[in-house]
């Protein structure tokens, strides 16, 4: 990545999902640093210092995917953490058979936009309440606060998504609705503060990526069809 690129990805607007955090930021941090009281002028301070941090990971860079049909797409930024043959969510209806899944684990500095791994139409979504663990763990897949999206592709294969709440994620975002037809890349959702996104691939479809990989939402390949 060139250092103009890096600049673009830093400096990136943030997404709408950031409003009422940057407004009670700034409101605090400019009524804060209007007075002459120093305890006041702190929590000013601590106002803008929050405000810069929402910018930062609110931004919402533009992702230019590849021009195939054939491939899985990165669902989120940041480190492959697992790759393993297991059982999709049975709330997906996926069946039983083994998958391949692809978790992908968010740190509060990488963009947190959820994208589309491929275009489709969102045929089921099903919401759990659960812990906060830290998302990294494996067992966060069945124990964390999760939102799991089914995508039904042109062929009729499915593809699972699953957005993993975290340590201090205490909000999944949720763009789509069932019934939904989508594009490779399309922003789908976001999850405030650090997170995880797994991608279950079809049957018989294997991951061309390994773990400890770093990926990036809508453009990185992680299978082909």
């Amino acid at each position: 990545m060139s250092l103009i690129q890096s600049f673009k990805l830093v400096l990136s607007p943030p997404h709408r999902a950031a409003t009422p955090f940057l407004l009670a930021g700034s409101l605090v941090g400019l009524l804060g640093r209007a007075t002459p009281w120093r305890p006041t002028r702190l929590l000013g301070n601590a106002g803008i210092a929050f405000t810069a941090f929402c910018l930062y990971f609110f931004r919402d860079p533009k992702r230019v995917p590849p021009p195939r049909t054939d491939l899985v797409l990165a669902s989120a930024d940041g480190r492959i953490t697992s790759i393993a043959l297991v059982t999709p969510p049975a709330a997906l209806e996926m069946g039983h058979t083994p998958v391949w899944r692809v978790s992908t684990f968010l740190s509060v500095l990488n963009v947190h936009i959820n994208r589309m791994p491929a275009a489709g139409e969102v045929t089921k979504i099903a919401y759990h309440a659960g812990k906060f663990l830290n998302a990294s763990l494996d067992k966060a897949s069945e124990h964390n606060e999760r939102n799991e999206l089914r995508l039904t592709l042109p062929d009729g294969r499915n593809i699972g998504v699953v957005q993993i709440a975290g340590l201090i994620a205490r909000r999944i975002l949720c763009f789509v609705e069932e019934g939904d037809r989508v594009e490779a890349g399309e922003r789908f959702g976001l999850i405030r503060f650090g997170s995880r996104t797994d991608v279950y691939l079809p049957p018989g479809v294997e991951p061309l990526v390994v773990e400890g990989q770093t990926m990036v939402g809508g453009e990185t390949v992680l299978a082909k069809l």
